[in-house]
């Protein structure tokens, strides 16, 4: 008896994208965006070390549109981890299972990143902060 040709485990064409997909997705390319930050943070401190003219380097790199891109980034990348890594903890006490609740705490992830970032932000460039 010959079996019908389908796919041996399932892919993305057979899943109708939801948001719980995204911010899973999301989480773990935020880790890989986080540890390159961390990097960079290093070499910051590496310049910061090595005295004036290195550091006074690195300040224009960070104060150019890329730099501030990539920090804008970087902190969004930050809240966001940070809120969907809250998430987590609260669904490994066993709340928030139901799908209803599982979404809705997936929008809030999300929301509440960007209303992070905006907050730092703000406050980054009230107070003369940019590098």
């Amino acid at each position: 008896m010959a079996t019908p040709e389908r796919p041996l485990s399932p892919h993305l064409d057979v899943y109708k994208w939801q948001i719980q997909m995204a911010t899973s997705i999301l989480h773990r390319a935020t880790g890989i965006v986080l540890s390159l930050g961390a990097l960079i943070i290093a070499a910051a401190l590496l310049a910061l070390m090595m005295g004036p003219q290195h550091w006074n380097c690195f300040r224009q790199l960070a104060g150019a549109w890329y730099g501030q891109l990539f920090l804008f980034g970087w902190s969004w990348c930050f809240a966001y981890h940070l809120c969907n890594g809250i998430r987590h903890i609260v669904q490994d006490f066993g709340h928030g299972f139901s799908i209803p609740a599982f979404v809705r705490s997936s929008w809030l992830s999300v929301v509440g990143s960007l209303v992070i970032t905006a907050l730092i932000w703000a406050y980054v460039l009230c107070c003369g902060g940019v590098a």
